[in-house]
């Protein structure tokens, strides 16, 4: 608006004087007369000469100005109490004289004004949007803290089966409370683990230790000779080492389960490990009238431990020996997949039944509840902890009949 205004001021400068040309400033002050007396509303045109008196015009004096100038208030003649906002333009002509077009910017002032409230305007509103909607999302994450405060506080509590609640809405939050339930899961495992330890370790220990007093005993009542004490001593010491084992084992596990050997990793060749299992098994296997067999694919590889990749798969063979009839088969395979690596053990033995299956890698979990058989209730749990330190899927399922355990390696690497 303001140089529609500019445009119109100057085309009216340059038609006035080429209207006058040639006539001097009277011809100038006659122009400038006739157009102010015909000028429509909103015009005006002022001639002042040198000293700033009115020559010609429906403006009131003005002072002298040259180019562009913007008057707030100005009087429309004078004498006149009418103020009137103006815009316009001054130019010299003649020996000093000045010449003003002007037009009347009422409407560029409204127009500023409106834009200026509606600035205002929009401003406020943006503000009582901008708190409103921070108080609305301030109380939602206060109540989403709140909730993970709360569900803290009855952790505390002894409630270890609390959760955060999830939204599902996939936000940093649900994020967060996801993480926080799988770490809360975590730790409910390991209590229930540690109660479920302390529980069998009573149990487990009480009976070789129970025993052992009893050997001890009955060599100090009964023994007549030297021969019959060492051999009390000699049954007594073999509880002892069996008590030293289990107590080695849940070491084992515990350092396992540190993460401390995962700095010793190095590349592992799983093909010639497997085969040397079956090889050192084979006789073991035969002693019980059992059958092992290997199908191994060759240049398998993974990054691990070497030493606790053995444990892991001796531990899974001689439970697959020990729980296994005469005449059982049991198999060793191993083959590789899209990035992965698959190794099975199987056998056609009693297996363990599915309730069971969820439990068998717990500390001291033992099927047979009588705790009849030879054993700790610790190899699965040591197969357990090398399996989640080398990111190893273990799946028990059936061989119908016997158990199928199958372990899934994504650490495979390339032969070359």
């Amino acid at each position: 608006m303001a140089r529609q205004l500019d445009e119109a001021v100057t085309a009216d400068l340059v038609e006035l004087q080429h209207e006058a040309d040639g006539g001097g400033l009277p011809r100038l002050t006659t122009v400038v007369s006739q157009w102010a007396s015909r000028s429509p509303a909103g015009g005006y045109y002022l001639l002042e000469d040198a000293e700033g008196h009115v020559l010609a015009g429906n403006m009131a004096a003005l002072p002298p100005v040259l180019g562009v100038f913007e008057h707030a208030k100005w009087p429309a003649s004078e004498g006149t109490k009418e103020m009137h906002p103006v815009r316009g333009r001054g130019v010299r002509v003649g020996d000093g004289d000045t010449l003003f077009v002007a037009r009347d910017s009422f409407q560029l002032e409204e127009m500023q004004e409106l834009i200026a409230r509606a600035f205002l305007w929009s401003l406020m509103m943006t503000l009582i949007l901008a708190i409103c909607g921070g108080a609305v999302m301030s109380a939602g994450l206060l109540r989403r803290v709140e909730a993970v405060s709360r569900t803290s506080r009855a952790i505390v509590d002894g409630n270890l089966a609390q959760r955060i609640p999830v939204r599902g809405v996939d936000d940093e939050f649900d994020h967060l409370s996801l993480s926080l339930n799988a770490m809360l899961d975590r730790i409910q495992a390991l209590m229930e683990g540690l109660e479920q330890v302390s529980n069998d370790i009573a149990h487990d220990l009480r009976t070789p230790l129970s025993r052992l007093r009893q050997r001890l005993e009955v060599a100090r009542v009964k023994a007549q000779t030297v021969e019959e004490l060492r051999a009390g001593l000699d049954g007594s010491i073999a509880h002892v080492d069996a008590i030293l084992e289990t107590f080695g084992a849940l070491l084992r596990i515990a350092q396992i389960e540190s993460g401390t050997r995962k700095a010793g990793f190095a590349r592992v060749d799983l093909s010639e490990l497997l085969s040397a299992m079956v090889e050192i098994y084979t006789p073991v296997a035969e002693a019980k009238g059992q059958s092992i067999t290997g199908t191994i694919a060759p240049a398998l590889a993974v990054r691990g431990d070497r030493g606790l990749l053995m444990q892991m798969f001796a531990n899974l063979v001689e439970n697959a020996i020990r729980h296994s009839p005469p005449g059982a088969a049991i198999a060793l395979s191993a083959s590789q997949r899209v990035g992965l690596i698959e190794a099975i053990v199987c056998d056609n033995g009693p297996g363990i039944p599915e309730q069971s299956r969820s439990k068998v890698f717990l500390r001291f979990f033992r099927i047979d509840k009588s705790r009849t058989t030879a054993g700790s209730g610790l190899g699965l749990s040591l197969v357990a902890a090398v399996a989640a330190l080398h990111d190893i899927e273990i799946t028990l399922g059936d061989n119908h009949p016997g158990l199928r355990v199958m372990l899934r390696f994504g650490n495979a690497q390339s032969d070359g």
